[in-house]
């Protein structure tokens, strides 16, 4: 994530307006996280590109997010991804392989967009919200710092929609190079999913080899 520094001159000052636009940030991105946290359920279209560390773009994929607070299931052409709070299971349809593990708070964001509407509370320095036009809406961006070394993350940032507080896009750097642009459509948040949709059903998919790392 980008790095900054704030100026030494009138430090008073500087610190107290930078104190202000955190703030700001922090507003917004707690309204954006009470609008998740209160829904009973939200589905949701997404596409994400990948660019590697040469700066190659991969073929974007196009995939389909069911969530309801920390639980999520992701549809995609060749993997699917269950996660009931603690435990995740990645199905690879290509091989017909399930993969069952713990991952941590960071592997987590890394697939899920809405993951990071929690973990900028704790961990992060947010710049101040700047305005642009993401996807055609009006949106306020904010950047976010990993104020821990051991982070995975280089730059992280966040677009919220300033009429919905919905997340529009996510854009993560990694500090190998690796780059993901998640953008977000179709955003609805009337659904009321049993806890059983985050459960990957191995009777649901005979055949499948599981394979348990955790």
């Amino acid at each position: 994530m980008k790095k900054y520094i704030l100026a030494f001159t009138a430090l008073l000052t500087v610190s107290v307006a930078f104190a202000q636009s955190s703030a700001n940030a922090r507003n917004i991105l707690d309204k954006a996280y009470s609008t998740y946290e209160n829904s009973k359920g939200i589905r949701m279209v997404f596409n994400v590109t990948t660019t590697d560390e040469q700066g190659t773009a991969y073929q974007a994929q196009k995939g389909t997010a069911l969530a309801k607070g920390n639980k999520f299931k992701i549809e995609m052409p060749t993997i699917d991804t269950w996660f009931d709070g603690k435990t995740q299971w990645v199905l690879m349809k290509d091989i017909n392989e399930v993969n069952i593990n713990n991952p941590s708070n960071e592997e987590i964001a890394s697939i899920s967009p809405l993951a990071l509407l929690s973990m900028y509370k704790t961990g992060y320095t947010l710049n101040a919200p700047v305005s642009k036009t993401i996807n055609g809406k009006s949106a306020f961006v904010i950047d976010m710092t990993p104020t821990a070394g051991k982070s995975d993350f280089k730059k992280v940032s966040v677009s919220i929609d300033k009429k919905t507080s919905t997340v529009l896009q996510v854009d993560i750097i990694l500090k190998d190079g690796m780059k993901n642009k998640i953008d977000i459509g179709d955003y609805n948040a009337n659904y009321n999913f049993p806890d059983s949709e985050f459960v990957f059903d191995k009777d649901n998919h005979k055949g499948v080899e599981i394979v348990d790392l955790r």
